[in-house]
């Protein structure tokens, strides 16, 4: 099991969990991801879980715990839509429940690791702590990436959490100095290694390219063939 978050919002988070699940039903994984809450969207229309079907494959099993129309925390939106909150006792039965029947399951949080669930302030990180999953920071490429990777790796081990790795979720395809300093440094900031790259609008994909675009993007620790010391030294001599 793998608790995915982010070091804030659009930097990727759903287009990773997506390539890590096509990888792992590559390999012939039984793979489930839980989205315990979306939010900013309204009852039938399409969700992240939606995305990461159309990328990943139909064969990956997903579940959704609560749905808030409004682009908020989940507390927020459940406040203002008067729709109930989740707590992470709730978040992490579901997680166990499809992890005891597959091989991989993947918890996508909304934004960071600290975004509040509930009144009493539980967190995604709450949700991995009571479920002792790793978890995987998805950063942004570019200026400001390091505070906050290196934010969002403190709390997680002020906790007792375990990060895994972090991955880069969407790397432009003219990167500035920034960013390709930010290799180097990114291992640094989160303690722990750069489990990948993924190119930027990979979500525009077929699902073919996708799959092959992840499989360059994403360590061999996913079943991928990323090097990070191969890329960071390829993207240095670029600038």
């Amino acid at each position: 099991m793998l608790v995915m978050t982010g070091t804030g919002t659009e930097v990727g988070k759903t287009i990773t969990t997506a390539a890590i699940a096509a990888l792992a039903l590559g390999q012939g994984q039984r793979v489930a991801v839980l989205k315990p809450a979306q939010t900013g969207v309204v009852p039938g229309e399409a969700g992240d879980l939606d995305e990461v079907v159309r990328l990943a494959g139909k064969g990956v099993t997903t579940r959704e715990l609560r749905r808030y129309p409004d682009p908020l925390s989940p507390e927020a939106a459940a406040r203002r839509s008067g729709l109930p909150t989740l707590g992470p006792g709730e978040i992490a039965a579901a997680a166990s429940a499809l992890d005891a029947d597959h091989d991989l399951t993947l918890v996508e949080g909304a934004g960071g690791l600290l975004v509040r669930f509930d009144a009493d302030g539980s967190g995604l990180a709450d949700v991995a702590w009571a479920l002792g999953a790793p978890i995987v920071i998805v950063a942004q490429p570019g200026l400001g990436t390091l505070n906050a990777t290196a934010l969002t790796a403190e709390v997680a081990t002020r906790r007792g959490l375990n990060v895994a790795g972090v991955v880069v979720g969407a790397w432009p395809a003219e990167p500035d100095l920034a960013s390709v300093e930010n290799l180097h440094d990114l291992p640094n900031a989160a303690g722990a290694p750069l489990l990948g790259v993924l190119p930027g609008g990979l979500g525009a994909a077929d699902h073919d390219t996708f799959v092959e675009r992840a499989r360059a993007g994403l360590s061999p620790w996913f079943g991928g063939e990323f090097d990070p010391e191969a890329f960071t030294r390829g993207a240095s001599v670029n600038k």
